[in-house]
């Protein structure tokens, strides 16, 4: 199985303010060379609320300076994680903010192109969650509202949702359009009781990207992300619907955490587990 592995940008760093996922103000620019040494060929950027200030995607000259680590490392930028969109969600809000929040979403379209970002995340999860038919109806105004910025930015916009299978593949159907696909992640699949083949079968041919991680969901209903192989996440059964489904794109690390200043060697171990699926 020939895929390239890439990472949400941070977990080459130690975290921030104790933040488990966020923009690495102090260390982004080193998280090229690290990306390199690990054997990772692409990096998620994320733009979130935390990092905006400090964030080179928002600046031509920022942007600029992204391509030129890229060039010199040899580390793709191949997709933009909108983590902005959990602080700031597009529902369950005013009508000038949701304007305001959607301006962002195009923005985030422009940006994605000009570092050779083929998709941006857009996280319907946690506090963004889609929680009813109303807002449904919210989330495909506003994403067919920005159809025509993805074709002409040619990034395409991947939900990360936690609908149920037969749910998500009803929510996508009125959404068809070829720019619009499911980032598939393992790990909050998992954490959801939700099982990979009966995902694969409802949408598999939407998906467009895909996160590897491990949750472990626990008896009380709670769940906490795990090293690979020690959550609840069922990787042989995974990998085999992608394997049926044809997914030719990448696979991209938002893994638990390691020991601070060990994120190499954390993240090539995660890698090590992975392999037998890969070969």
């Amino acid at each position: 199985m020939q895929v390239r592995i890439g990472i949400m940008q941070g977990r080459l760093s130690p975290p921030e303010d104790g933040r488990f996922q966020s923009f690495p103000r102090l260390s982004w620019r080193l998280e090229f060379s690290r990306a390199r040494e690990a054997g990772i060929t692409y990096i998620e950027w994320i733009y979130d609320h935390y990092g905006a200030a400090q964030n080179p995607l928002t600046t031509a000259q920022g942007r600029a300076e992204i391509n030129f680590l890229k060039a010199e490392y040899g580390v793709e930028t191949r997709a933009v994680c909108g983590d902005w969109l959990m602080d700031f969600p597009l529902i369950r809000c005013s009508e000038p903010d949701r304007a305001h929040r959607e301006k962002v979403l195009h923005d985030m379209l422009g940006w994605a192109s000009e570092i050779g970002a083929s998709r941006i995340v857009l996280p319907f999860v946690d506090n963004s969650s889609i929680r009813s038919a109303e807002e449904q109806d919210i989330i495909t105004q506003v994403l067919e509202r920005a159809i025509p910025i993805a074709e002409d930015t040619e990034v395409e916009m991947h939900i990360e949702a936690d609908f149920p299978p037969s749910e998500f593949a009803r929510f996508l159907n009125r959404l068809p359009h070829p720019t619009i696909k499911v980032n598939y992640d393992v790990g909050n699949s998992s954490g959801l009781g939700y099982i990979a083949n009966e995902e694969f079968s409802a949408y598999g041919n939407r998906i467009g990207s895909i996160h590897i991680k491990d949750r472990l969901r626990k008896p009380d209903g709670s769940v906490v992300t795990m090293p690979l192989g020690q959550g609840s996440a069922d990787f042989d059964d995974v990998f085999a619907s992608i394997r049926r489904c044809g997914y030719a794109g990448g696979l991209t690390l938002q893994v638990a955490r390691g020991e601070d200043g060990d994120e190499v060697n954390w993240i090539a171990r995660q890698i090590a587990f992975l392999s037998p699926y890969l070969a």
